[in-house]
């Protein structure tokens, strides 16, 4: 039979180790292992955590201001608190923002992104005004969206229409009244749904609200003779998810040409148009691989409140897929 090897180091002992000065001995062992782990954790401290640099934005009010900066956003309605501050006004009175650009140029809208190199203008509150219109057609012509903080606007006249017949209502107009009824609060499409229930042939009154307007609108930001800016020009964007949280992300020339098939559809469709929105939508479709997916997001989301029918989800995840498919 073959013996059992032990270390050749130890030698057996005649007196058996009674059970108490194995508990000592254990106990001795967890002592000296406490303290040796104690003294570890107290030479070697953790290293600080890696924190990322806080994003600053440049920002103008459009009729005119000092240029300031802004921080610490993580969605609209934060950015629009954040100018209001920067510059001792309510943000109440903050009707829109345009990025590059001081003028009331809808395609610069801000929407559901920020380019982290784009300088931010922002468009307060002008002169009230009232219009009484006929609805002679169905349609007004009107695209409306809203600023994603309770203030629904004109985005874009249909050339030849009822309104574009009227010089008084203008693109980036707030609509504040129909017939007396407060628009303020209402989401875009809210506002669309009246103002396409309003029957064919009835008079009603519009009251507006204007960006406010200087004297000096074709001023735009001072730059140093010679010296090249870089507005709007960076490859990295902050973008506003649905959840109210932000992360910076690459340009996606793939997702912004589906943002903008997207829009096209609502406006076809509804009379808005809402970049947010769109984006919103698009996120949706990721990791859906057909329109019975894609539409059980959406009624599962907090975009059933929309209610979209069949048949425009059906004309949206068409507009994804040829995104997707590069046509």
């Amino acid at each position: 039979m073959f013996k059992k090897s032990r270390p050749k180091n130890i030698t057996q002992s005649s007196t058996p180790v009674s059970a108490n000065c194995s508990d000592h001995l254990y106990e001795n062992n967890n002592q000296l292992s406490k303290m040796y782990q104690s003294s570890n954790h107290r030479d070697v401290s953790p290293p600080p955590p890696v924190r990322r640099p806080q994003l600053v934005f440049h920002c103008q009010l459009a009729h005119g201001s000092p240029t300031g900066f802004i921080s610490g956003f993580s969605n609209v309605k934060q950015l629009y608190e954040k100018v209001a501050e920067n510059y001792d006004f309510p943000v109440s009175e903050i009707l829109f923002c345009t990025l590059n650009t001081h003028k009331v140029d809808m395609k610069c809208l801000l929407g559901g992104q920020i380019g982290l190199e784009d300088f931010i203008f922002a468009h307060k509150k002008g002169r009230p005004k009232e219009v009484e219109l006929v609805k002679s057609d169905d349609a007004l012509g009107l695209t409306i969206t809203d600023n994603g903080a309770g203030y629904a606007f004109i985005k874009r006249i249909k050339e030849g229409s009822i309104v574009d017949k009227i010089p008084h209502i203008q693109v980036g107009d707030h609509i504040e009244r129909l017939d007396g009824q407060n628009m303020v609060g209402k989401r875009h499409f809210e506002v669309a749904k009246i103002l396409k229930e309003i029957p064919k042939g009835s008079t009603f009154t519009i009251r507006l609200v204007e960006p406010l307007k200087s004297g000096f609108s074709n001023i735009g930001v001072k730059t140093k003779k010679g010296a090249k800016t870089n507005y709007g020009s960076g490859k990295e964007t902050l973008r506003f998810k649905a959840d109210g949280k932000a992360e910076i992300e690459e340009r996606d020339d793939v997702m912004d040409a589906g943002l903008e098939k997207i829009n096209t559809i609502l406006e076809n469709f509804l009379g808005i148009n809402d970049s947010e929105l769109a984006s919103q939508i698009w996120e949706k479709a990721q990791g859906k691989e057909n329109s019975m997916d894609f539409a059980e997001a959406i009624d599962n989301s907090d975009l059933e409140e929309f209610g979209f029918t069949d048949d425009l989800i059906i004309e949206i995840w068409g507009a994804i897929t040829d995104a997707r498919a590069g046509r």
